[in-house]
């Protein structure tokens, strides 16, 4: 039967033409590695090496062996190291930083991938600090960060929309929306029940700057709901309206639970980046991250 092992410790004598040298990068003792070459000698019935002052000098034999089997042990070496690394990749923990408005439908699309993630929820410019300073692996960010010791990728854009439960009659609030009538569609809104994650209404704020012109909408949040996954969970559930990323609600329009409201034209997309520090020895985690999160961001409502 063929002994792969013996074929690694031939590659690993020819190429240092020395036993010792060869033990050295195999972490085996010399006596094992004249062992296994004896066991192969007798394996192919021929002798492979011949001892000299200063180590050994492969035969005729061994040159015509190396020819025969170098391809495939190199390939076959390859595909052992890279199972390893993807198995350690597998079962090592990775810091991830994301904002908490965007971990709800992001998030899960890291934990589907990987077996251990550390999350960290801050806005851009914290996660931008903590990646610089090598105390988080990655960060999901909103802004581009272009350093001298930093790397970014841009993995998608998101989309700020209007939703709301599929029970809500929005004929009148369509019929104003198709003849442009922006005053009376602000109005419509005003009279409606408004959900917001957020105190300072961010959201709705760069909703209306864009879709209104105007910096400050005339309405107060009824329902203010520090997390925007249970903001909309609940709206899908009652009565009212919200402004909420696209790729946040691409779930519950799917679902039928929500409906989208208004996708304004006027509102543009911004980018999504994926940003780690240089030289981390950590690119395979990147490449998989920003795939998964082309291919989740690349998807429209």
């Amino acid at each position: 039967m063929v002994n792969l092992e013996w074929y690694r410790t031939f590659k690993a004598v020819y190429k240092n033409r020395n036993f010792s040298l060869a033990a050295k990068e195999l972490f085996m003792s010399q006596p094992a590695v004249s062992q296994q070459i004896s066991m192969l000698e007798a394996h192919v019935g021929n002798k492979l090496f011949n001892r000299k002052s200063k180590g050994v000098e492969p035969t005729e034999y061994a040159k015509l062996l190396n020819n025969l089997i170098i391809d495939a042990l190199d390939r076959l070496e390859n595909v052992e190291n890279t199972f390893r690394a993807k198995t350690q990749d597998s079962n090592r923990l990775i810091s991830v930083g994301i904002s908490k408005n965007l971990f709800a439908s992001i998030g899960s699309v890291l934990i589907s991938k990987f077996d251990f993630i550390d999350f960290t929820f801050a806005d851009s410019d914290s996660l931008f600090a903590l990646v610089d300073a090598k105390k988080l692996d990655f960060a999901i960010v909103g802004k581009q960060y272009d350093t001298f010791d930093t790397i970014y990728e841009i993995v998608g854009k998101i989309k700020l929309v209007m939703v709301a439960p599929i029970s809500l009659d929005t004929t009148e609030f369509r019929q104003k929306l198709k003849a442009d009538k922006y005053t009376e569609i602000e109005q419509w809104l005003n009279e409606q029940k408004w959900y917001s994650h957020d105190a300072r209404i961010p959201h709705i704020k760069i909703f209306w700057l864009h879709a209104f012109s105007k910096k400050r909408p005339s309405m107060v949040p009824n329902y203010i709901i520090p997390s925007e996954s249970e903001m909309l969970e609940l709206l899908s559930k009652n009565s009212g309206v919200a402004i909420t990323w696209n790729c946040n609600a691409r779930k519950y329009i799917k679902e039928n639970k929500l409906q989208l409201l208004w996708n304004s034209f006027h509102v543009p997309e911004e980018f999504v980046y994926l940003l780690t520090a240089k030289n981390n020895n950590q690119s395979s985690f990147f490449d998989t991250i920003s795939k998964e999160l082309k291919l989740f961001l690349g998807n429209r409502l």
